[in-house]
Formats: structure tokens, C-alpha cells, sequence
């Protein structure tokens, strides 16, 4: 039984060492296929994208510059890409605001407004040099032509919300979302 015990001690520590030295071994082999980090979610063939003034098609003015702001301060926060003012960039993101609107949600008594929603939609389309498509479909992997996204925010006037307040953050969260759409889809 002595020498059994003894035996067992001796190959603990090479069965130790074998175990320490297969285990990362296995590990990053079967790992070596995955990318990680930021730079993996997005497409490797791109470095610079030229984004311009969104256009705008609704009556306030201020909406344009406002989404073109935030999107920039997303791509470069989440992003690989180098945002430039070169049309010559290696990728071209085009906004447009399509639509914007504020609807009554509820009323009080006096039917003064107490609830309203602030809801944005713009068009996204991301080129490449070439003018073809990048953008890839939310539910397939084929390319498709300009995307439509909508955000809206609720915001209460009687507790000192403002429709700018609901609408700048209708405008963050649609550039967090089209900094989304530019990532690879697995």
C-alpha cells in the first residue's frame, strides 16, 4: 500500500505537467479560427469612410448636422474606420432624414398634451469606392441597398422634457444603430 502511495506521488507532478502543457495547447488550436477584439466585428477591407452632411428632408433644419455629429462620434468610439472628409475614402456612408414627427400620446383633463412621442427615420446607405452596396440585410447575409431605421422617444413637457432632449436621444440611438448595421454579421 506504502508503494502504491509513493508511486502515485512520483506522477502527480508529470501528470501535472502534461495536463498544464495540453490544455492551452488544445485551447488555442480550437480557438484559432475566431477573431476577437473590436477590429474582428467590422470588415477588414475598409479603413476610411467619408461620411457628409446628412441630408435632410423634414422642416427642422438642425436634424442634419445633429445625426451626421453623432454618427461620426460612433464610428470612431466603436470602430476600426478613420472618418475623413476625403469623397476619395475607401467607404462613403450616406444619411438622410426622411421623416420626423411628434404625436400626442396622452392628454390631461384640460387636454393639454401630458405624454408625447418624438419619432425620427432616416436612410442609411454605406458604399464602396466602386458605388457598390455594404450594408448587409438585417434578416439574410445579401447586400442591400439603403436602409430604413425609425426611433422614437417618449418625453413628458409637464416634468420638463423638451422635444429636443426626446429627439437628441432619438438621434443616439439611431447612430448607435447604424454603427450596428456596419458590423459583419456572423
Amino acid at each position: 500500500m506504502r508503494s502504491s502511495a509513493l508511486r502515485l506521488a512520483c506522477r502527480w507532478p508529470l501528470m501535472l505537467t502534461v495536463v498544464l502543457a495540453v490544455v492551452p495547447a488544445v485551447t488555442l488550436t480550437g480557438c484559432s479560427m475566431y477573431q476577437y477584439g473590436a477590429r474582428s466585428m467590422f470588415r477588414d477591407d475598409i479603413r476610411t469612410i467619408h461620411v457628409p452632411i446628412a441630408r435632410n428632408d423634414t422642416f427642422r433644419h438642425d436634424l442634419g448636422p445633429r445625426l451626421t455629429e453623432a454618427v461620426i462620434r460612433q464610428i470612431e468610439l466603436r470602430t476600426p474606420y478613420k472618418v475623413t472628409g476625403d469623397p476619395a475614402a475607401d467607404s462613403t456612408l450616406r444619411l438622410r432624414v426622411i421623416h420626423e414627427r411628434k404625436s400626442v400620446l396622452t392628454e390631461s383633463a384640460s387636454d393639454d398634451p401630458a405624454a408625447l412621442d418624438a419619432v425620427v427615420a432616416i436612410e442609411v446607405d454605406w458604399i464602396d469606392r466602386g458605388g457598390g452596396p455594404l450594408l448587409r440585410d438585417q434578416w439574410s447575409l445579401e447586400t442591400a441597398g439603403p436602409s430604413v431605421l425609425t426611433q422614437g422617444n417618449r418625453f413628458v413637457p409637464e416634468a420638463g422634457q423638451s422635444v429636443q432632449v426626446a429627439l437628441q436621444e432619438a438621434i443616439e440611438d439611431l447612430a448607435d444603430r447604424v454603427v450596428s448595421q456596419m458590423e459583419l454579421r456572423w
